[in-house]
Order: structure tokens, then C-alpha cells, then sequence
């Protein structure tokens, strides 16, 4: 697929995805999704990539500033949603879970972790993409929103059941119901940030952090923890331990496991098979 609205970039077994229409701040469209998630399928299915950072073009001002108000206008004249994509769009993270087999959620079914790094306004669909990622990091002061609120839509893409299991009910009761502006600093205080980073320092920490995953934690157990955290959301506390226990058994059959332990006694960076 030729990209149009995403740059993508493979360096040190990161993948970097950028939103980039930075003449409309980044602003999503059916286009960019196609891409979004194609690139997102590349990376997964990619055994030397261990780590997909997201961010948002720093020419545009903004992480994702949310749907294109033209795509919104579209809506209107049409009667109807039309999500802009098409039958053959990329299915990653489809296939794991029945309860990741949805727009947005397909994040979960990644093997891969995905970093958000907020460099500026994450409004709408900008918030979704931001909450469904597993970590985040921000510059202070940038402008959040669901923002569904003022355009008689439902909160969108799942931030109802995301948010709260990210930031408890009552920060998220006031997100939803009231669709006002926030700030990255009032999200940090939520808890739904991971940190608050100055400008200049956003990626290069990002970057940095995104390395040490990659280089210091096997690939098999990143792709199982991650799992994990996911599907232990719908589980009961015994049944998540049982099928930890179950994983450890087969896990530490693996090369590397074997390899993580001599690679510590050694006092070295260790060579992970994946």
C-alpha cells in the first residue's frame, strides 16, 4: 500500500509510526486508518521489530486532533456513519481473542507493545488511539478530549470501557459525560500517562525506553505479558494464575530462557531468538 498519510520508519527493532497530515493537525480519516493499519500489521508480522511507537507528526501541532471535520461533514449530509474504509483493510491483532476483534481494540491482539508518544493534541479519535495504546507518554499542556459529546455521537471506539479501566469511573464519568477539554497535565495526575516529558526530551526518551524493551526483554515474553494483561481483564483471579502457570511450563522450554539466564550471569546484553 503506498502511504499517504502515515511515515513509517524501522531502526534498532522499533518501528515508528507517524500520523502525518500536518496541514490538518494530524486529523484521522478512512485513509489514514487503512494505513494505520497496515503499518501496524507490517510491524507485527515483522520477527525484527520488538517495539511500535505512535506519534504525531511534529508539523502538524498535534498528536491526532481527531476525526476531519470534512469526514464529519460527510456524516451529516450522508445520514449516516461511513467509516471511509474498505473490505480488504489490514486485520492486525485480529484472530488472538474474540474480544479484540473490533476497531481499536486489535491493539490488544498485538504481539507487539505499542508506545503512544502525545507530542501535542489528542482529540477524539486522537484520545482512542492514545488509550488503546499500553504505555504513554506527553508533553505538558497538550489538549485532550473525547469530544463526542458536542456532535450527538456515543462515546467512541470503547473509550467507555477503556477509560475506566485505565483511570477509575469518576475521572472517567467526567471525561465521557461532560466531553470537555483536559489537559496532559491533568491526565498525568488521572494516571492516565505514564510521564509528562518536556518537548525536546518526548521522543528521545520514548525512543530510549522503546531500546531497552526491545534489547532487554525476550520477545516471547513480551508478546505473553502482554497478553496477559489483556485477557486477565475478563478473568478471575484463578484462572489468571492457572493459565500463568501454564505458560510458564511451556515458556521455559525455550532457548530463550536459557539464554536470559546466561546473558545475566554474564553480566551481558543477551541474543534473543524471539
Amino acid at each position: 500500500m503506498e502511504l499517504k498519510t502515515i511515515r513509517y520508519e524501522i531502526a534498532d527493532g522499533i518501528a515508528t509510526v507517524m500520523l502525518s497530515r500536518p496541514k490538518r493537525r494530524n486529523a484521522w480519516t478512512g485513509r489514514m486508518h487503512m494505513e494505520y493499519r497496515h503499518v501496524l500489521e507490517q510491524a507485527d508480522n515483522d520477527p525484527a521489530i520488538r517495539v511500535i511507537v505512535v506519534t504525531g507528526d511534529p508539523e502538524g501541532g498535534a498528536f491526532c486532533a481527531g476525526a476531519d471535520m470534512a469526514a464529519l461533514e460527510g456524516h451529516s449530509e450522508k445520514g449516516r456513519y461511513d467509516s471511509g474504509t474498505t473490505a480488504d483493510i489490514a486485520r492486525p491483532g485480529f484472530g488472538i481473542a474474540p474480544e479484540f476483534d473490533a476497531t481499536f481494540a486489535y491493539h490488544f491482539g498485538l504481539t507487539k507493545p505499542v508506545i503512544a508518544a502525545i507530542n501535542g493534541a489528542a482529540a477524539g479519535i486522537g484520545l482512542v488511539l492514545a488509550a488503546f495504546a499500553d504505555l504513554r507518554f506527553a508533553v505538558p499542556g497538550a489538549k485532550f478530549t473525547a469530544a463526542h459529546g458536542r456532535f450527538n455521537f456515543p462515546a467512541e471506539f470503547g473509550l467507555s470501557w477503556v477509560l475506566p479501566r485505565i483511570i477509575g469511573l469518576t475521572h472517567a464519568n467526567d471525561i465521557l459525560l461532560s466531553s470537555r477539554v483536559f489537559t496532559s497535565d491533568e491526565a498525568w495526575t488521572m494516571g492516565f500517562l505514564n510521564r509528562l516529558l518536556q518537548p525536546d526530551e518526548l521522543m528521545p526518551y520514548v525512543m530510549d525506553y522503546a531500546r531497552k524493551l526491545a534489547d532487554g526483554v525476550s520477545p516471547g515474553s513480551l508478546r505473553e505479558t502482554k497478553r496477559q494483561i489483556y485477557t486477565d481483564l475478563h478473568r478471575d483471579a484463578a484462572t489468571a494464575v492457572t493459565a500463568a502457570e501454564r505458560l510458564l511450563e511451556e515458556m521455559i522450554k525455550h532457548p530463550d530462557y536459557k539464554e536470559g539466564v546466561k546473558a545475566w550471569m554474564e553480566k551481558r546484553k543477551a541474543e534473543w531468538q524471539g
